[in-house]
């Protein structure tokens, strides 16, 4: 019964019978299932809030103990009466909403030691069997609060797979579009294919002149050469190293700019 401990710690300057703690068990039993405490009497009083804890009174009459509570989804709210008779206590509890009534009888004796007010490890006994009375005998006649449903995990499915460069994309059906990588065009995707070594992504650390920065107008290889390349043999966005003439008005420099190693050395 977690909880109960700092309850019953907080009540433990009213509690002066053993009926009185056994109130507290069975008001923390409505808690864990959902329910909050309103106040004391038949009637509403004025501010009244949902508490988990007990509130100031309720233990004034030791005979007849009036609690009013709220489920927290306000579905339900509960009127408990639990009533002293010689030695048992009888608890009558009406939904008000519905109208549904559900009475259990406990033996202050089976759940309470009268020696141990003083300490609560000591003070309560059989209290899964009290949890089980409750639950059957209150709980499951007049309705337990719902959950409200819960919010599912974004699925690792729909994350960008090329978010982290070393994990293979998977595999998607047919007629699904493919994740959008960046376009080799933007002067930003330097440097991309360099993070990839499954060579997912585009731009690396030498910039193209034909593929890089803002379109330029041009040959594009994708589109093939005539006489030289049909159509699709090279593959958008690729780097492309022309081979024979490509006409006038070629953008940009020579693909091939960087001189070989020893470029400089006078004797090769």
């Amino acid at each position: 019964m977690a909880g109960l401990e700092a309850l019953y710690t907080l009540a433990r300057a009213a509690i002066s019978r053993p009926q009185d703690a056994l109130v507290c068990g069975i008001h923390w039993e409505l808690v864990r299932h959902g329910y909050r405490c309103l106040g004391t009497g038949d009637q509403p009083g004025p501010d009244e809030r949902k508490s988990e804890l007990l509130p100031a009174g309720w233990e004034a009459n030791k005979e007849v103990y009036t609690l009013r509570y709220k489920s927290t989804d306000n579905a339900h709210e509960l009127l408990l009466k639990a009533i002293m008779v010689e030695d048992s206590m009888i608890l009558n509890v009406m939904d008000c909403r519905s109208q549904k009534v559900a009475d259990v009888t406990l033996a202050v004796a089976d759940f309470i030691n009268p020696k141990h007010l003083d300490d609560f490890h000591k003070v309560y006994k059989n209290t899964e069997e009290l949890s089980t009375r409750i639950a059957s005998g209150i709980i499951a006649p007049l309705g337990a609060p719902t959950e409200k449903p819960r919010k599912e995990p974004e699925s690792r499915e729909d994350v960008l797979w090329d978010e982290d460069p070393l994990r293979v994309p998977p595999r998607r059906p047919m007629g699904t579009r493919a994740p959008s990588s960046p376009s080799p065009l933007s002067p930003f995707a330097v440097g991309g294919e360099d993070l990839d070594p499954l060579g997912g992504r585009s731009g690396g650390m030498i910039v193209d002149p034909l593929h890089s920065g803002f379109p330029q107008p041009g040959i594009d290889p994708s589109s093939g050469i005539p006489g030289r390349l049909p159509p699709g043999a090279v593959p958008p966005g690729a780097r492309f190293d022309p081979f024979g003439p490509l006409g006038v008005g070629r953008p940009g420099p020579d693909p091939d700019h960087l001189p070989p190693p020893g470029y400089d050395d006078m004797f090769m």
